[in-house]
């Protein structure tokens, strides 16, 4: 259609030059001195012998495009394709917002979106607004058709967001696939390339751990092997936990920040030696001492997403390899009460042995009753402790990096030596009753005091009783508008003298319990002698 536009006109061009021509030469013949007539005579001429022969190429290649065959169309249109790159100072580098697995974006589309949101405002005349997934913030990015412009060491370069037509992509049912165009000069080619794309890879990534959302990710009971986002559940991590806010002594605080630190830092340290990027902690002591909060302070420290990992859900240990595989890196992955979650002490072969046995022995007592079978439990975890070694420390252990691996439990005596040694378990915290440090730290976050006329009782009691960094918290949270931090200090000094006296309650019971035994031992031999 366009050829035969193009066609017309320039017949109509050709008509009008020659008849132009002819009407002149016809009216009067050209003067000797009069050669500015006979100049424009000339080009009228051979202006109309270039717009007929342009008009008769055009008309040949419409013809030719209508109704040659498919072969002969393809083959013109690749040379006029070779022939126009050939000309063209510009390349164009598309980036597609889907490779290969449509339910998964590219992480290369990712990247450039959340760089191109850092300039988007500097150029584009039209935005797209869109509410964040998770934290409800309003996010500008460049809409489609837009160009934006960017220049990287003297290279200039232009960005576009363009969209494939549905019709051309017929598997999708959506609009169509949208993808980014990026487009520099021939002579940029290496800069773009090697260097360029790669800083916007990086300031990519940057920018989008800087304004991620972080999630507190759990594994979903029986979940499809099958299905990558089915494996794991997640919402918003917001917990207000900080290192600056624990009941701990400051010198422990201290120790613990530059180890993290440490590890998120030393990159090339783990390459170097040849060991994965990965470090464990193990955090121990009795019920209320702030455990939790300490997982989610190091996420907070770190800035690093959450995987509560629930080993009761996980039906054996190839689900738990995958439940690995799908976690992302700067990330920490935490089994709480791990003594409770299953049999890890080693005993559980003995165990299975012993019962075995017994149900040989009473079905060769009874060889004539008719034996049946006991159908097995489908719903129980069969995790071994040799499956979660693998798991913390074996070949699968590298399917990922930056991750921190935490246990807690309440009774680091029960678990296997093998699970909590180092290189899996790299360094163990304890975490006991509150100190008058840890208090000060929690007289500072509830009450807002620094110090009291109290104060000095209470560093007294703290040094003769136990009590737990939870009570303690307890005692000075106010329970009602009227509660001042006169009434909050008074109910912990009374929380302290009764847990003072139950422990002196305990130990008199616990004496006098030991003086019976030691007693009956002296009975008994005397009971045991001869008449």
């Amino acid at each position: 259609m366009h050829f035969s536009l193009i066609s017309t006109f320039l017949a109509f061009i050709n008509r009008y030059s020659h008849g132009k021509a002819q009407t002149r030469s016809l009216s009067a013949a050209p003067k000797p001195g009069n050669s500015l007539q006979m100049v424009s005579a000339t080009m009228a001429e051979r202006w109309a012998t270039l717009s007929s022969t342009i008009a008769s190429l055009m008309f040949a290649w419409a013809i030719i495009c209508k109704y040659s065959p498919y072969e002969v169309r393809h083959v013109i249109k690749k040379l006029k394709r070779r022939l126009k790159d050939h000309f063209n100072p510009y390349i164009q580098l598309c980036i597609h917002e889907y490779t290969g697995e449509r339910l998964k974006r590219s992480e290369g589309y990712v990247m450039v979106e959340s760089y191109l949101i850092s300039i988007t405002s500097k150029d584009a005349n039209c935005f797209r607004a869109d509410l964040e997934k998770d934290g409800g913030n309003l996010v500008l990015s460049m809409d489609e058709s837009q160009k934006v412009t960017d220049e990287f060491e003297g290279a200039q370069v232009w960005w576009g967001l363009r969209r494939i037509s549905a019709s051309s992509r017929t598997n999708y049912p959506e609009r169509g696939e949208r993808f980014y165009k990026l487009v520099f000069n021939k002579k940029h080619r290496e800069l773009v390339t090697k260097s360029y794309l790669d800083h916007v890879m990086k300031k990519g990534k940057e920018i989008r751990a800087r304004n991620r959302n972080r999630k507190l990710y759990t594994n979903i009971p029986g979940s499809s092997s099958m299905m990558s986002s089915g494996m794991w559940s997640h919402i918003v991590f917001e917990h207000p936990a900080s290192f600056e806010t624990m009941a701990l002594d400051p010198e422990k605080k201290e120790e613990i920040v530059e180890d993290l630190l440490a590890f998120s830092k030393n990159k090339e340290f783990y390459q170097r030696a040849g060991k994965a990027w990965k470090r464990g902690y193990l955090l121990y002591g009795p019920p209320g001492t702030g455990k939790s909060t300490m997982v989610a302070a190091m996420a907070n420290l770190l800035n690093y997403d959450v995987y509560d990992l629930d080993l009761t859900a996980v039906r054996d240990n190839t689900e738990l390899r995958r439940l690995l595989i799908k976690t992302t890196g700067k990330s920490v992955i935490v089994i709480e009460d791990i003594d409770c979650s299953l049999n890890l002490t080693g005993q559980r072969k003995k165990i299975k042995d012993k019962k075995s046995s017994e149900e040989d022995k009473n079905m060769t007592d009874e060889p004539k009753k008719e034996r049946k079978e006991v159908p097995k439990e489908d719903g129980s975890s069969r995790v071994t402790l040799s499956g979660l070694l693998n798991f913390i420390d074996g070949i699968w252990s590298c399917c990922g990096s930056e991750r921190v691996i935490v246990f807690t439990t309440n009774y680091v005596e029960k678990l296997d030596r093998a699970l909590i040694r180092s290189g899996r378990m790299d360094k163990h915290i304890e975490l006991s009753y509150c100190s008058f440090k840890g208090f000060k730290v929690l007289a500072k976050n509830y009450l807002n005091l620094e110090t009291h006329q109290t104060f000095d009782k209470i560093e007294s009691l703290m040094g003769e009783t136990n009590i737990t960094p939870a009570n303690v918290a307890e005692n000075l949270v106010p329970k009602s508008p009227r509660d001042d931090p006169e009434k909050c200090l008074s109910n912990l000094i009374r929380a302290l003298e009764e847990a003072k006296e139950a422990a002196e309650k305990k130990k008199k019971a616990k004496e006098a319990q030991d003086k019976v035994e030691a007693v009956q031992p002296q009975d008994e031999e005397e009971t045991e002698k001869p008449v």
